[in-house]
């Protein structure tokens, strides 16, 4: 090489920069490495970019200018969809050579994970070339991008390529291989690219899952559901049970058939506006509708609305969703009318995602089968949420946001946490993530329990965790503490129990990025404590490490245990023969008829001998027997049943409405709440005939109260202004919207969930934070 051209190529490289990036987080799937492409060739850069198992790898070269202005817009300009945690820059030496910018091929390296991202509702662009009578996708309803479309429930592993995925087996047309090769088009390596040349399909079967003749499916499924006749849908992450809303036989023929007498359904809609037409909707509440997420959020109901009683009885809020696939789009623009849209199973039982598994489960709830055949991998249900004060809680979740991780306030060695029976989640944590997983059920059969392993199969292996620790709660009966032992006996890996008002505080404070000790305020249902008793109105000064219970409601009998919990009249006689003795139960009480004499007699001997009535500090109980004693609702169907509509009665109730007596009892530092007070003041209202929902938004107060009064003098006592509401109870809109004003009047600071459930779905992030904190501190 002449040595006057040796020294111009020397001058150049020393005029550019060359730098190497790793980029981690939701980073693949979501058109990152054609954003990266096209942002290179813009700024005139060299260099390359590639997918591996743990990052997308960027390396660029040119002016030093060119590439500070690319690192700036690597994540100030990134795809709507990415999500970008760390990008960390290493400088390298500038090469004399400069051979444009490529995307390689995507690097499997053993042993290392990235974040996966969820399933993503439908885009704007999408919806658009689906309803364009001129476009090849006109009424194709597996159109998607990289900006949209199935992520989570098609792939098997990773890195993010179509062999791994259940698209493989549909080999690409020309035309859609030229758009996933071409880096300037939104579908450049959109795995589930495809058309109707070469896509999934469609099929419409009956109720034998023999095919039905049509000329358009999804125009004859629509008239199918107009006639009245209940359809399985196959979505995203399983099937779904579909029938006109605004038609009252139809609703109470699918609530026959599914055997789910009473628990809400959701609907879905076609539009925002059409949500306004059966529900009241505040600006927050309409973004998260229409986010990516797409979930079910709980609306307050126009008593206007067409949408029957039925899909919501005794309820004064309606689960909400808008169509999140571009099948739902059709199908709902050629029905024309709200559809209940509820899980495809028998109450209880994991959601069907395979079509024969569908034809055989879901054998005598369908009139027909609405299929196609692209395979689901992971079973997916919709996430439901709310909206309080302005912020977005999630009440079930798992589409849209599994497994989307939350991210630890420290790195945490690999822990398995094995969550809770009902509602039930796990949790896989590894160096400041924690992969909280889709919902997947109450653990009570087998089938439930089969999900809920093959979950965890998925999860490790997508995010390469072999636990060293597995926590369980401390229930020993529980399937998911079961499943915890037979674990341990196939590993060397070590148990943590943790006991589970504990994980619902730790999981409060783990989803708000709290790393410091708290007053934690866990009401639920029922939680094992440490004294063999059932918990469930605790007051813990806690950190992850451990807790201290500083506060509870007094213990009070549950005459025959599980069956106090599904007929909440046993648990109200229980406790006023209990508080107050045999006289409280001479009053006219409604509920002493549903009863019957017989019954009585058999709680009052369990309640004087102490036979089968084992004793419970839980809030969820109290508000069952004040909704039983004020005959609001006696036995249940579905969990929380009487609890979510004493809340609706209250609703109604002026804000100012009173308060019931209680007391404070203070024994060896624990503060005892005594509610005979309370009962003795309700039975006063109830002889002077005060409306049911006077006593109900009476009941809400004092509990609220209850609350302040505790923590107050808990943070005196302390030294502590943080607290965390945590457990089922506080599922109660009513009850945070009278408590949280109260806490912070009296100057605490309060925090409530966000991205997990504050119910049992949340208690494995808790339980996993414990346990990895105690490796840590090893």
């Amino acid at each position: 090489m002449p040595a006057s051209r040796s020294r111009t190529d020397r001058s150049s490289a020393q005029t550019r920069e060359r730098v190497r990036i790793s980029v981690r987080g939701v980073v693949q799937g979501v058109g990152f490495r054609p954003f990266v492409y096209q942002l290179a060739n813009r700024l005139k850069l060299s260099g390359w970019v590639r997918n591996t198992s743990e990052d997308v790898q960027v390396e660029v070269q040119g002016s030093p200018k060119a590439v500070r202005q690319f690192l700036r817009s690597l994540r100030d300009e990134s795809p709507p969809r990415a999500t970008i945690e760390d990008i960390a820059v290493t400088r390298l030496a500038a090469s004399s050579r400069s051979a444009g910018f490529e995307i390689r091929n995507s690097l499997a390296q053993k042993g290392k994970y990235q974040l996966v991202s969820p399933d993503i509702a439908t885009c704007d662009s999408c919806l658009a070339e689906i309803l364009s009578p001129d476009d090849r996708r006109y009424h194709y309803p597996f159109t998607n991008c990289t900006n949209c479309g199935p992520r989570f429930t098609i792939i098997e592993d990773i890195p993010y390529d179509r062999p791994s995925t259940t698209m493989r087996d549909f080999t690409m047309c020309p035309d859609c291989q030229r758009e996933y090769d071409d880096p300037l088009n939104r579908r450049f390596h959109a795995q589930p690219n495809a058309c109707p040349a070469c896509g999934p399909r469609l099929e419409l079967l009956d109720a034998a899952g023999k095919p039905v003749a049509t000329g358009d499916v999804i125009a004859d499924t629509a008239r199918l559901l107009r006639e009245g006749r209940v359809v399985v849908v196959k979505g995203l992450g399983g099937f779904l049970l579909a029938c006109d809303a605004t038609n009252d036989a139809a609703v109470s023929l699918l609530r026959d058939r599914k055997k789910r007498t009473a628990k809400p359904f959701a609907i879905m809609v076609t539009s925002l506006d059409e949500v306004r037409q059966h529900c009241l909707v505040n600006e927050a509440e309409a973004k998260l509708l229409a986010s990516p997420a797409a979930p079910i959020v709980l609306l307050p109901w126009r008593k206007e609305s067409t949408v029957v009683k039925a899909v919501a009885p005794a309820l004064r809020h309606l689960g909400v969703m808008l169509p999140y696939t571009p099948l739902h789009h059709l199908l709902m623009r050629e029905g024309g009318r709200p559809l209940v849209m509820t899980s495809g199973n028998l109450s209880e039982e994991p959601i069907a995602k395979d079509n024969e598994e569908a034809l055989v489960r879901l054998a005598g709830i369908a009139d027909y089968f609405l299929v196609h055949n692209r395979d689901i991998y992971s079973r997916y249900d919709d996430s439901v949420a709310i909206v309080e004060r302005g912020v977005p809680q999630l009440v079930r979740r798992a589409r849209g946001y599994a497994p989307y991780p939350v991210r630890l306030p420290f790195k945490s060695r690999p822990v398995l946490a094995c969550g809770a029976e009902e509602k039930s989640t796990f949790c896989l944590t590894r160096d400041e993530y924690a992969f909280v997983s889709q919902h997947i059920g109450d653990l009570e059969n087998l089938e439930t329990l089969e999900h809920f392993s093959e979950t965890v199969a998925l999860y490790k292996r997508l995010f390469r965790v072999e636990p060293e620790l597995v926590a369980h709660d401390l229930h020993p009966d529980y399937l998911s503490t079961q499943f915890a032992r037979e674990m341990i006996g196939e590993t060397s890996a070590r148990l943590v129990p943790v006991q589970h008002h504990h994980a619902h505080i730790a999981s409060g404070m783990a989803d708000n990025g709290l790393d410091a000790p708290v007053i934690g305020v866990a009401f639920d249902g029922t939680g094992y404590g440490t004294d063999g008793h059932i918990w469930g109105g605790e007051f813990l000064v806690a950190d992850y490490r451990a807790f201290r219970r500083a506060g509870q409601l007094e213990y009070l009998p549950l005459p025959g245990g599980a069956q106090a919990i599904k007929r909440p009249y046993r648990t109200a006689i229980g406790y006023l023969l209990a508080l107050l003795g045999e006289t409280a139960l001479n009053a006219d009480l409604p509920m002493l008829r549903q009863a019957g004499e017989a019954e009585i007699g058999v709680i009052r001997q369990q309640i004087a001998k102490g036979l089968n009535s084992p004793l419970t500090s839980s809030c969820g109980r109290l508000f069952d027997a004040v909704a039983a004693l004020i005959g609001v609702r006696g036995e249940i169907s579905y969990d929380a049943q009487a609890a979510v509509e004493l809340e609706a009665v209250a609703a109604d109730a002026p804000d100012e409405s009173g308060l019931y007596p209680f007391s404070m009892q203070e024994t060896g530092g624990l503060r005892i709440i005594k509610v005979a007070d309370l009962f003795a003041a309700l039975l006063v209202d109830l002889r002077s005939r005060v409306p049911p929902r006077l006593m109900a938004a009476r009941f809400h107060n004092t509990v609220a109260r209850m609350i302040a009064e505790t923590c107050r003098g808990l943070a005196a006592e302390a030294g502590l202004k943080r607290v965390v509401l945590s457990g089922g109870v506080f599922q109660n809109r009513l009850l945070l919207r009278k408590t949280v004003p109260m806490l912070e009047a009296a100057g605490l600071i309060v925090y409530t969930h966000r991205q997990v459930p504050t119910n049992d779905g949340g208690v494995s992030l808790g339980q996993a934070v414990i346990a990895g904190k105690k490796i840590k501190d090893r």
